[in-house]
């Protein structure tokens, strides 16, 4: 992938996808306030958060704070170095320009919410509001699922393939897999937004969380949530076995790969071309199955708070520190970009 193929790409999907997300939002705008009409009176949420713990809600708001911030920076200076290096336009650094993206995007759906209820008394959300929270977080983590699914593959193909790399993952492909991420995570995403919108509400909710996330939203429901509770169950348990069956069996033959290589100098270059996606993999999906352990009980309910907090809020922060601590080509570029401004400032 040359220079011109990468910013060709990444235009065609910048195009693509904020055209894909606004007819989606259309729509689902379409069917929340036709929903909404059909509740009994108004209907909002009150999103409880830490707020029974009053003495560290400034000590939080200062390390969320911190955290999103570091999180922005990271993530756009990621995408900015990509495009900077043309070293770096590859399939590789392709993918990651998107999980930053995608990264982004998340944080920016749940941590503003966050930041604000930690410092005001009124913590209600819309009716209207909470929805689109949900629809827009689901569609960033089931991308994300598969992006980093994508990637495994990519590692494999790498490894495994060395010769036909270039061949195989080529632009067509690249381009059809990253597009594939985004669309199954908009589909995921309406069809459970839909059955959540099929639900009842009544007045004042008070979810017991710091997010609109479906188990706490479908607790305050009047009606019987059996279906949309089924729906996701379905729908989570998919993603998440078939990502991790492409990321195992990917891991698999790289692992057979290496080990047939004879030269420590040669082991050590596939271990750390793997290294940083393994390190990515292990916290993010750690992570979702520890939160499919965790019973559903009132006494759980702070232990998914703190791991809800680490996948949406603490993840997205860590990603790009991932990548880059451990690439000799992404640090150079960072240095070259600091050189070069010093340099600017002095003259």
């Amino acid at each position: 992938m040359n220079n011109h193929q990468v910013s060709q790409h990444l235009l065609i999907l910048t195009c693509l996808i904020p055209i894909f997300l606004l007819i989606s939002l259309n729509q689902l705008s379409y069917v929340v306030c036709r929903n909404h009409e059909n509740q009994s009176g108004e209907v909002t949420f009150i999103l409880l958060g830490f707020s029974e713990y009053p003495d560290v809600q400034v000590p939080l708001f200062l390390v969320f704070l911190t955290i999103y911030t570091a999180t922005v920076l990271g993530n756009l200076g990621m995408i900015m170095v990509i495009n900077i290096n043309p070293r770096l336009h590859t399939p590789m650094y392709y993918f990651l320009s998107h999980l930053s993206c995608v990264d982004f995007c998340y944080s920016t759906v749940v941590t503003p919410k966050l930041l604000e209820n930690l410092v005001v008394e009124d913590r209600t959300i819309s009716f209207t509001g909470c929805i689109m929270q949900f629809f827009l977080a689901c569609i960033f983590v089931v991308t994300e699922t598969f992006l980093l699914a994508v990637m495994a593959y990519d590692r494999f193909v790498a490894v495994c393939n060395p010769l036909l790399y270039t061949v195989v993952m080529s632009q067509k492909l690249c381009s059809l897999l990253v597009g594939a991420s985004y669309s199954w995570g908009i589909a995921c995403s309406l069809t459970l937004t839909y059955f959540l919108l099929k639900l009842s509400f009544r007045g004042n909710n008070i979810i017991n969380n710091f997010v609109c996330e479906h188990a706490a939203v479908v607790a305050v429901s009047c009606s019987d949530p059996y279906i949309s509770q089924k729906i996701i169950l379905v729908s989570a348990t998919f993603n998440e076995i078939s990502s991790l069956m492409i990321i195992l069996t990917s891991y698999v033959f790289i692992f057979i790969t290496v080990m047939k290589i004879p030269s420590t100098g040669g082991l050590h270059k596939a271990f750390s071309t793997c290294a940083s996606h393994l390190t990515a993999i292990t916290i993010f999906h750690g992570t979702i199955l520890f939160l499919y352990c965790v019973p559903n009980s009132k006494s759980s309910w702070l232990m998914v708070k703190v791991a809800s907090v680490f996948y949406t809020v603490v993840i997205p922060m860590l990603n790009p520190l991932i990548y880059s601590l451990r690439n000799k080509d992404v640090k150079e570029t960072v240095r070259n970009l600091i050189n070069t401004k010093l340099s600017c400032d002095k003259m």
